[in-house]
């Protein structure tokens, strides 16, 4: 079991098998945050935001945990984030079973935190979701399997805000390139915002998901 604590939005057309949208927040947010999004996103999906299992308190959560000192300086919790991914990958199998969702239209958003983490659970855990959306995150070297398969066939839309002072878009702008290297479908944007999702964004990978139901 993943106990991982969630919200829900049926799908507002019925349908046997629904295509699934799971939704993972950034650090120090919860499971409402980019349940924001579900009423403008397709009708046709099964929607489900998860919230992160470590609370920061005040309604605050993170899939890991990121720390400060002065040697170090700022690092993530990799044992943590590790963790986190396996109950994400098993809590996608829970959900897929509970609500008999298509398993072919399986779609793994993230934001920040979330994005980063959906990138690792596609290479950890290949062909599990069929549909990456990363919002302003990266690829982190650190949190990649030794060998990651070349069978892999998700494919993967990343974005992020040019003026980020959260994660650099230098971060970023690596994995395109990561991925094309591997020969995997992606396609990348940048918009002129800090930490966030402009609009236009939204609409862009509104439209990248239609195009994949």
């Amino acid at each position: 079991m993943s106990d991982l604590h969630y919200l829900v939005r049926e799908p507002k057309k019925a349908s046997e098998n629904p295509p699934l949208l799971v939704l993972l927040h950034g650090y120090g947010s919860n499971e409402k945050d980019l349940f924001s999004f579900a009423e403008e996103l397709p009708d046709d999906f099964l929607i489900i935001s998860a919230q992160a299992p470590y609370s920061l308190g005040f309604g605050s959560h993170a899939w890991y945990a990121i720390n400060f000192d002065e040697i170090n300086g700022k690092f993530s919790d990799l044992e943590q984030a590790k963790d986190s991914i396996d109950k994400i990958a098993v809590f996608i199998d829970e959900i897929k079973t509970k609500y008999n969702t298509d398993q072919d239209k399986t779609f793994l958003l993230g934001f920040s935190q979330g994005a980063i983490l959906s990138y690792s659970l596609s290479f950890f855990y290949p062909n599990k979701v069929q549909n990456v959306i990363a919002l302003s995150g990266y690829i982190n070297d650190e949190l990649l399997p030794e060998n990651i398969s070349t069978d892999i066939t998700t494919n993967y839309y990343s974005s992020h805000g040019t003026v980020d002072q959260v994660l650099p878009i230098e971060w970023a702008r690596k994995s395109k390139p990561f991925l094309d290297n591997l020969g995997f479908n992606s396609v990348y944007s940048e918009y002129p915002v800090g930490h966030g999702v402009a609009p236009q964004n939204f609409f862009s990978f509104k439209n990248w998901i239609e195009d994949r139901l």
